[in-house]
């Protein structure tokens, strides 16, 4: 009797069974740090269990696939872009008004669906969306780029229009490590510059709009595009490596012909693709003033 109490003791221990209330994996995990945080929305989403709400399931993926799957720097970004939304206000951007003499023309969001409005909300895959900027619109650099919050802004509202129309709070489709269709084209176009690189405004706005953008806003891009490039936009690139992580670098493709933008989409599920665009992109479509969307301005 006694040799059994012994053997009875010396049993290893059994595994801690995790409370309800404990999280139990990554996502788990990125929901906890979301829930202690005094701002509960990114993107529009309002966060909530990911093991319920599709959408939040697809913003905290995000941030786990951006950093490879490393929980605590994927903690570590979903919690800057918390601090950096409940301070900035990004939905609050959108209703604002810009300068019209600074800002008119220079940022566009464009939507092209496979077929119509309600199929494009029930499926991901069959819709582009689109940001377009347009620095060769730039009127004055110091106008533009010298009210550092100002353009910071402005660009953020850009980006939260385009955010808008991926409907991720209403999306059904939960995202994987390799499956992701709520991405966005973005195009860059340096059409008759040749001035960009000796201005620091321009330097410092480039700077700053890539740091905020590589934090509060990873795996919301498909691919950019910087077309009508001049050869001395090299610096950008030099900046954008600073901040950017390599496989996100991947999908920086450079153009010197911007007509031969709409070529690139050969292989998009939305047919036609490269036909919307706007002709001067090599597309048939109406030019961006007339199909697309900005920022409001006055």
């Amino acid at each position: 009797m006694a040799e059994a109490k012994a053997q009875a003791t010396t049993e290893a221990p059994k595994p801690e069974v995790p409370k309800p209330d404990e999280p139990t994996t990554p996502i788990q995990e990125l929901w906890a740090t979301a829930k202690s945080h005094t701002h509960p929305e990114v993107w529009g989403v309002t966060l909530a269990d990911p093991a319920t709400h599709i959408p939040s399931q697809i913003v905290l993926q995000k941030y786990l696939n951006a950093n490879d799957g490393d929980i605590v720097k994927a903690r570590d970004q979903l919690s800057k872009t918390l601090d950096w939304r409940a301070k900035l206000q990004p939905l609050e951007l959108i209703k604002k008004s810009y300068n019209k003499a600074k800002f008119e023309g220079l940022g566009y969001v464009t939507k092209y669906v496979s077929s119509d409005e309600k199929a494009a909300e029930d499926d991901p895959e069959s819709r582009e969306i689109f940001t377009w900027n347009i620095y060769g619109g730039v009127k004055s650099i110091d106008e533009t780029f010298g009210n550092l919050d100002e353009f910071i802004a402005w660009r953020v509202a850009l980006m939260e229009l385009a955010v808008q129309e991926l409907s991720l709070p209403t999306a059904t489709k939960p995202i994987t490590a390799d499956y992701d269709p709520y991405k966005i084209f973005q195009v860059h176009d340096y059409k008759s510059i040749s001035f960009l690189r000796q201005s620091p405004a321009v330097k410092t706005a480039s700077t700053e709009t890539i740091r905020v953008f590589a934090t509060a806003y990873p795996e919301l891009l498909k691919e950019k595009f910087f077309v009508n490039v001049p050869a001395i936009m090299g610096f950008m690139y030099g900046i954008m490596k600073l901040f950017v992580a390599p496989k996100t670098i991947k999908k920086f493709h450079p153009m010197s012909n911007g007509g031969n933008l709409a070529k690139e989409f050969a292989e998009s599920k939305v047919p036609g693709l490269g036909d919307k665009l706007p002709a001067e992109y090599g597309g048939k479509g109406a030019d961006l003033k007339a199909q697309g969307k900005e920022p409001s301005i006055e």
